[in-house]
């Protein structure tokens, strides 16, 4: 089986990898933003806990498991299809 995970979007990349954090920081799970990067989008994590007393994120989700990781994946695909609905519908 030839597994192709070419974007038809190129730009796209930059949005999801947005949504995939905020939604993290929306389940209160403690991921970083990127490798490090600063600027993670933190408006949910401090009011739901994930930010720790040092207020740094850890830049894995390696430490997650598969439930937490698939529950953000599982999010991303329910908006991404609630975008497409809304557009089909305009």
């Amino acid at each position: 089986m030839v597994r192709n995970n070419r974007q038809i979007i190129p730009e796209s990349r930059h949005v999801i990898q947005q949504w995939k954090y905020e939604i993290a920081a929306e389940f209160g799970l403690p991921v970083g933003y990127g490798s490090g990067a600063t600027g993670a989008d933190t408006e949910f994590a401090g009011e739901l806990g994930s930010l720790g007393s040092s207020g740094s994120y850890t830049s894995s989700w390696g430490h997650l498991s598969s439930r937490e990781n698939g529950s953000v994946g599982g999010e991303i695909t329910k908006r991404l299809v609630a975008e497409a609905q809304r557009n089909l519908l305009n």
